[in-house]
C-alpha cells in the first residue's frame, strides 16, 4: 500500500512537473512562432532585407518579374485574324517587347504587356462576337429615372468610369432584350448618383438598394436562378463598399466592378469581383507626346494628406530637391508636373482608389503604386510590372534609391510601354477596340460562369 502511495504521489509529482515545464514551453515558442512570422511578413512585403544596388543587372528585379508563372517568351501573331463585324481587330500591335538588360549591357528579357496574348486574343473575338448582357429595363417615367438610366449627357468627374460604362453598353452590341441569350445581367443603379440624390443620400443608399434586389428577385426569375451570381452592378465611388451591407446576397454572389478593389476590405472578392479604373474623362484630346529624356523630375506627387501612408511620404520627401513631393493642391499647372515626371506616385488616401494611374498613364509617366493590397485593375489580362512599379508602403523611405536603381534601359522599356498601353485606360463616346469598355466587358467575360455562395 505504501509502494502504491508512493508510485502516485512520484507520478502526480511528475506531472505537475511536466505541466509547470508546459507553461513555460508553450508561451516561449508561441512567441518564436509569432517572431519568425512577422520576419518572415517584413522580409516578403519589404525592400528593407534587399540590396539596391545601382547596378542595372540587380535593379531589373523591381519589374520584370513574372508573378503569374507565365512565359516570358514573346509569341509570335501568325495565326490568322478571323474577320470581325463589329470591329477591326489589330492584334499586331498587341504587347509591345520589354527589353532588359544584363550584366552585359545587351538586352536578355523579352516580356509583352499581356500576361497571355494568344489566350486574350482568343477570347477577344469570342467575346466581340458572342457575350450578351440583359440590362433590367426602366423607362423615363420613372421616379428614379436619373439613377437608373443612363446619362444623356457626356460623363464628367472623378467617378466618370460608373456613368461611361452604363451609356457605352446601352449602346453597345453586347446588350440584348432577351434574357434567354444573356450571359450576365446588369444591375444599372447608379451609387454615384444614389449618393447625390436628396431623396435617398448616403444614409439611404443601403436601404436603395436592399429593396431594388427584392424587386428584381420578386418580379423576375433570372436572380433566383443563380442567387445573383450571374449579376454584376458598376460603382466607381468609394462608397460602394459599404453601400451593398443591407444586401448580403450581392457581397457573396453577384460580380462587383469597382475601383475600391482593396484585398482588405470584407466587400470585396478578388477573382469574383473586378477592379475598375477610376479615370478623369479626356474624350477629344490627343495624349501628350513627351519622351522620357525630356522628363526632369525623378517623381511628383501632390494630394491631401488624408492617410498615414501618404503623410510618411510627404514626411520623407517633401523637401527633396529631385522628387516634387506636395501635400494639398499645386499652385502651378498639375498636367506640366505629370509631364516633366518620370516617375508619378499612386498613394493610398482614404480609399486606395484615385484617378492618379489613368492620369499618369495619359501623361506618360510611369505609375509607382504605393498601396499594399491592391488588386490592380485589368489584372487579369495587364502584366503591370512591364509598365508600373509596386512599391510596399514600407519602402516610402527607400523610394529614391528604388527609382535611381533603375538603369536608363530600363526606364525607357518602362516608359515605352506606357505609351502602348495607355490606350487600354481611355473612354471614348464610341467605344475603340481595346479601350477601357473594352477591357471592363473582357473582364465581365473572365467571370461570366454562375457560382453560387448558399446564404444562411
Amino acid at each position: 500500500m505504501a509502494r502504491s502511495i508512493f508510485i502516485l504521489y512520484s507520478l502526480s509529482r511528475r506531472r505537475v512537473s511536466d505541466q509547470l515545464r508546459s507553461l513555460f514551453f508553450i508561451p516561449t515558442a508561441l512567441a518564436l512562432t509569432t517572431s519568425l512570422f512577422i520576419l518572415f511578413y517584413i522580409s516578403s512585403t519589404s525592400n528593407l532585407f534587399t540590396p539596391h544596388p545601382h547596378r542595372p543587372s540587380q535593379s531589373r528585379h523591381h519589374f520584370l518579374q513574372n508573378p503569374d508563372g507565365v512565359s516570358s517568351k514573346v509569341k509570335n501573331l501568325q495565326t490568322p485574324i478571323e474577320s470581325q463585324t463589329q470591329s477591326s481587330l489589330d492584334f499586331d500591335s498587341l504587347g509591345r517587347n520589354l527589353g532588359g538588360v544584363d550584366d552585359h549591357g545587351k538586352t536578355a528579357v523579352n516580356e509583352i504587356i499581356f500576361h497571355d496574348q494568344d489566350i486574350f486574343k482568343q477570347d477577344y473575338l469570342k467575346m466581340n462576337k458572342s457575350f450578351k448582357i440583359f440590362m433590367y429595363p426602366h423607362n423615363k417615367n420613372d421616379p428614379f429615372a436619373n439613377i437608373l438610366l443612363p446619362v444623356d449627357f457626356e460623363p464628367e468627374g472623378n467617378y466618370a468610369s460608373e456613368s461611361f460604362f452604363k451609356k457605352t453598353l446601352n449602346n453597345s452590341h453586347f446588350l440584348t432584350n432577351d434574357p434567354n441569350k444573356a450571359d450576365l445581367f446588369y444591375l444599372p443603379f447608379s451609387i454615384a448618383r444614389l449618393r447625390h440624390d436628396p431623396r435617398v443620400g448616403i444614409d439611404g443608399i443601403q436601404d436603395f438598394i436592399k429593396d431594388y434586389i427584392y424587386n428584381v428577385s420578386h418580379y423576375y426569375p433570372y436572380w433566383n436562378r443563380t442567387g445573383g451570381a450571374d449579376h454584376f452592378y458598376v460603382s466607381c465611388h468609394s462608397i460602394g463598399r459599404v453601400a451593398i451591407n443591407k444586401a448580403e446576397e450581392i457581397k457573396l454572389n453577384a460580380i462587383q466592378v469597382v475601383c475600391s478593389s482593396s484585398y482588405f476590405q470584407s466587400a470585396y472578392v478578388p477573382h469574383k469581383d473586378a477592379s475598375l479604373p477610376q479615370i478623369w474623362p479626356r474624350v477629344d484630346d490627343d495624349p501628350p507626346r513627351v519622351t522620357s529624356t525630356q522628363r526632369k523630375k525623378l517623381a511628383f506627387f501632390a494630394g491631401s494628406i488624408n492617410s498615414p501612408v501618404r503623410q510618411k511620404l510627404v514626411e520623407t520627401w517633401q523637401n527633396d530637391t529631385t522628387m516634387s513631393v506636395h501635400a494639398g493642391h499645386l499652385n502651378t499647372s498639375y498636367e506640366e508636373a505629370l509631364q516633366d515626371s518620370k516617375f508619378c506616385l499612386h498613394v493610398k488616401g482614404f480609399e486606395v482608389n484615385t484617378a492618379r494611374i489613368g492620369d499618369a498613364l495619359y501623361h506618360g509617366c510611369v505609375p509607382v503604386i504605393i498601396a499594399n493590397h491592391y488588386d490592380l485593375p485589368f489584372a487579369d489580362i495587364l502584366n503591370w510590372k512591364s509598365f508600373s512599379l509596386v512599391i510596399a508602403t514600407l519602402d516610402i523611405p527607400l523610394l529614391q534609391r528604388i527609382l535611381r536603381g533603375l538603369s536608363d534601359a530600363e526606364y525607357a522599356s518602362l516608359h515605352k510601354n506606357v505609351l502602348e498601353v495607355r490606350k487600354h485606360f481611355r473612354w471614348h463616346v464610341t467605344p475603340v477596340d481595346y479601350d477601357a469598355f473594352y477591357m471592363v466587358m473582357y473582364e465581365l467575360w473572365l467571370r461570366r460562369s454562375s457560382i453560387r455562395v448558399p446564404l444562411s
